[in-house]
């Protein structure tokens, strides 16, 4: 085990240093008070792999997202990919759990209710150890930058007050024929409908 577990040096000159890069991300949308997620896409150079969020073996660094919210941006559950089980010329009776080529991290982000609209810059970083067929590299980190913008919530909808079921026909008997008792369930006159109307209304 100590064999694969040796550091490869990356400061050879001519020597092919692995790297993960980011993928720029786009602007996602969050309604303020509610939770969203944001999906950050990374890439990792070909001829190498990183070691997954949950590696096999407790001497290997794992992948892992760290993220520095602005005040009032609540951030919620990272969740990672599940890796690949392969194994390699360095211990060929071992699988270790690796990422290769491209792997995506989502990030929940919650902003408080209160939060003023607009957009907020989030920043982190990734850290994680590559390897290759022969051997790890020193762990490394990357910047992580992505932005969010913070939206107002649907205006709540606003209820007329309990209305009774007759007035409807009261209002229509009345503009009919103006004054015709006869006409009128209850004998409002025109002058005595709104006072009626304002009772049952607001009463």
């Amino acid at each position: 085990m100590v064999a694969w577990l040796a550091f490869a040096q990356d400061d050879i000159p001519g020597k092919k240093i692995p790297s993960v890069t980011m993928s720029a991300p786009e602007i996602v949308s969050i309604t303020r008070g509610k939770p969203g997620t944001v999906s950050l896409h990374f890439r990792v150079e070909r001829g190498f792999h990183v070691n997954s969020n949950k590696p096999k073996s407790e001497f290997l660094i794992p992948t892992a997202l760290k993220v520095n919210p602005p005040t009032d941006i609540i951030i919620g559950k990272v969740s990672y990919p599940a890796g690949e089980d392969k194994s390699f010329p360095f211990s060929p009776d071992e699988k270790l759990n690796v990422y290769t080529g491209d792997f995506s991290v989502d990030v929940v982000v919650r902003p408080l209710a209160s939060v003023i609209a607009g957009k907020y810059a989030v920043h982190g970083e990734l850290k994680y150890q590559a390897c290759d067929n022969a051997a790890c590299y020193p762990p490394k980190k990357i910047p992580v930058d992505f932005q969010v913008k913070v939206v107002k919530g649907a205006a709540p909808v606003r209820r007329n007050p309990r209305q009774s079921p007759h007035i409807h026909s009261y209002i229509k008997a009345l503009v009919a024929k103006p004054g015709d008792h006869a006409r009128d369930p209850l004998g409002l006159s025109s002058r005595s409908l709104p006072r009626y109307l304002s009772a049952r209304l607001c009463g």
